[in-house]
């Protein structure tokens, strides 16, 4: 019979939040995350998206009990509604929530798909609103179709959370704009500190923005309030009391959160990566394609001996190589 045991790692942390990346791809090239120029996987070492629901159904029966669609861009991915219509069958019934991470390009088109299947909440990835800047940082990216994508997820009903990941220099100064225009808006916004995954044409200790720094200097001028809520993930939020907005800020290299870690990440090719900034994976493809349930769930039991306690992220020394080779993109954000 297949093993329904909690996974439960070599640290005692208890693994109820799976990231799963539906593609590699995106049609856009934000600076600090990819190169121009990528190499992408070949589509036939992209896991199905029936493989992709199997591998889900296995993880929901282990106590998985959140779930968030990645890439790359998932929604460039033909059929991901009806992905998450197979896996959303499963809310109520073992899964908590199902969420997706994206940059909003095909948002317009698809919200009212994901609504149908069972997604009730997005995070839209805008480091800026402004259209100079957010063409720079993307390479060729439109933000009005952007925009257009957050307005039609939101009269769809989809609650809308913004990441920004936060860069010196380049979106400091719109950080208090963007979470104004957010609490009039009714979405959360969630401030990032740009990680060293990957090798990028930018420099990334010239864009590091501790966030420490950004709640100091926020606090000077409004009230926050802290609160214990939680989406299952690494945001510690803030109630921004004068606006009325809900601020939440993801602080890997500042104040590093992993001893709390409830979250493995599986790539479109199904790598199990235990932690975002080790290289250690367990390949899940092989066991779907030719070993069945009982295979899967030993490789299962095999990651959770080899998730780390803690990731190895250092970004002071300019001349460090990133923690990983992987671009974001490959593990899934």
């Amino acid at each position: 019979m297949p093993d329904a045991s909690p996974l439960i790692d070599g640290f005692g942390r208890t693994i109820t939040y799976l990231r799963i990346s539906v593609t590699d791809r995106c049609d856009l090239r934000c600076r600090y995350c990819m190169s121009e120029a990528m190499t992408f996987l070949p589509r036939s070492q992209v896991l199905t998206l029936e493989e992709i629901a199997q591998l889900s159904d296995a993880f929901i029966a282990r106590g998985v009990r959140k779930i968030r669609l990645t890439g790359g861009e998932p929604l460039i991915r033909r059929g991901v509604p009806e992905l998450a219509r197979m896996i959303g069958r499963h809310i109520g019934h073992g899964l908590d929530e199902l969420t997706l991470t994206t940059n909003g390009t095909q948002l317009a088109k698809q919200a009212g798909g994901l609504v149908a299947a069972g997604v009730r909440r997005v995070n839209v990835s805008l480091d800026t609103r402004d259209p100079d800047k957010f063409r720079h940082v993307t390479r060729w990216g439109d933000v009005a179709v952007v925009l257009d994508g957050i307005a039609a997820a939101k009269a769809a009903g989809l609650k809308v959370k913004i990441n920004m990941v936060a860069l010196n220099g380049f979106n400091d100064q719109e950080i208090e704009p963007m979470l104004r225009w957010c609490g009039a808006e009714g979405h959360h916004l969630t401030l990032i500190e740009t990680m060293p995954l990957g090798s990028i044409d930018e420099d990334r200790v010239d864009r590091y923005l501790p966030l420490d720094r950004v709640r100091a200097d926020l606090a000077e001028r409004y009230t926050l309030r802290d609160i214990a809520e939680t989406s299952g993930g690494p945001a510690r939020y803030t109630i921004v009391e004068e606006l009325g907005a809900k601020l939440g800020l993801i602080t890997p290299l500042t104040h590093n959160f992993c001893s709390t870690c409830n979250r493995v990440r599986v790539t479109a090719s199904g790598s199990l990566f235990m932690c975002l900034g080790h290289e250690d994976k367990v390949d899940l493809r092989g066991a779907l394609r030719t070993g069945g349930r009982a295979a899967l769930d030993e490789l299962l039991d095999r990651a959770m001996r080899l998730k780390p306690l803690r990731h190895a992220f250092e970004i002071a020394d300019r001349e460090a190589a990133p923690a990983t080779s992987r671009h974001m993109s490959v593990t899934g954000g």
